[in-house]
């Protein structure tokens, strides 16, 4: 499971669950963890050593103080990652092999692929929306909601030697000929957010929700056409869109269940 800040009711409910966590870090933490490595330190000593029964996989901060400082705490095994987004740092490229980060991502994107991410095996931590890139008409002038929900009968997106069946894929592929452009291709993506939402917006509802979700969750174990291999993906309980800011309402987010796609982290 994700939370993005520590909370120490929900740490202490995780001890000895061995429940897989991936915490981030608060905001207004963010300005002095990048220059103040003992600041670093302090928080891994209060919110990771002090609670010795969680299972923590991923930090979610793009920061090398905090590989030090989870190091310098023998807590290694501890990937630290980045959280980006599809809107926030891919180009608006089609098809999915022409992905690149866009010209504003790039000046930080490569760095922190090829030098922390590929240097420490950690993985690259995306969120994949289809329903934003369908209804914003992103990535792919594509019209076709089935592409988005998993429903389509066959190819939508041809791609040299590679069919596109569902907009997922391509986005994440996307984000994989990113990261070789990039000269990072031998990152691995962790979906880490993904999900539909039930009202505010078009096509917005529950009965998309549900067809999107269950066909995720069938669909993860089998890789992408550029990529074999389970997908470690994280589905949002509930995703609001508003329609004049576009923003996002969180609540829960919770990993697809082992049972559903074997061999998944949870």
């Amino acid at each position: 499971m994700r939370i993005y800040f520590p909370r120490s009711d929900i740490l202490q409910a995780l001890t000895g669950s061995n429940i897989a966590l991936t915490m981030g870090v608060a905001n207004e933490n963010l300005s002095a963890f990048a220059s103040d490595p003992s600041a670093v330190a302090n928080w891994v000593k209060q919110n990771v050593q002090a609670y010795p029964g969680v299972n923590f996989r991923y930090i979610a901060v793009g920061n090398e103080n905090m590989n030090n400082a989870l190091s310098a705490a023998n807590l290694g095994n501890i990937k630290v990652s980045m959280s980006v987004s599809q809107q926030g740092v891919l180009a608006d490229r089609f098809p999915p092999s022409a992905g690149t980060f866009s010209p504003e991502a790039t000046s930080y994107m490569t760095p922190i692929a090829k030098y922390q991410l590929a240097s420490t095996g950690a993985q690259l931590m995306a969120n994949v929306y289809p329903y934003f890139a369908y209804v914003g008409n992103l990535k792919a002038q594509i019209d076709d909601i089935n592409y988005a929900l998993f429903t389509s009968p066959g190819t939508v997106v041809p791609d040299g030697g590679k069919a596109y069946q569902n907009l997922f894929d391509a986005i994440v592929d996307t984000f994989y000929s990113a990261l070789e452009s990039a000269g990072a291709g031998s990152v691995p993506i962790v979906v880490s957010e993904s999900g539909w939402p039930s009202a505010g917006g078009t096509a917005a509802s529950v009965s998309n929700v549900q067809t999107y979700n269950q066909n995720l969750i069938k669909h993860v174990g089998q890789g992408t056409p550029k990529r074999a291999g389970k997908i470690e993906t994280y589905i949002f309980a509930k995703v609001q869109r508003e329609r004049q800011e576009r923003r996002r309402h969180r609540e829960a987010l919770r990993p697809l269940q082992p049972g559903s796609v074997a061999g998944l982290h949870h």
